[in-house]
């Protein structure tokens, strides 16, 4: 299976901005929960991100497994 370079560079960026996307809803998820009435849409407002999250951190986690490996004397510049 050969996957471009590019292609897996954008995922990993784009789970980089994600998380930090998730953290921020996360973090005001808890604020929330301490007013008198919270707003439900932001109960489940970390769930599509925490989703994508998931998908994308799994194909990363399976790329070494997935990406066949380089000779070793491409490793060394040989």
């Amino acid at each position: 299976m050969n996957i471009p370079k590019n292609w897996s560079a954008w995922i990993r960026q784009s789970h980089r901005w994600v998380s930090i996307v998730f953290t921020l809803l996360v973090t005001g998820n808890f604020v929330a929960m301490g007013l008198k009435h919270p707003m439900t849409w932001l109960t489940y407002a970390p769930l599509p991100p925490l989703f994508y999250l998931l998908f994308t951190g799994l194909y990363m986690f399976a790329l070494p497994y997935i990406r066949p490996r380089a000779p070793k004397n491409a490793i060394a510049g040989n």
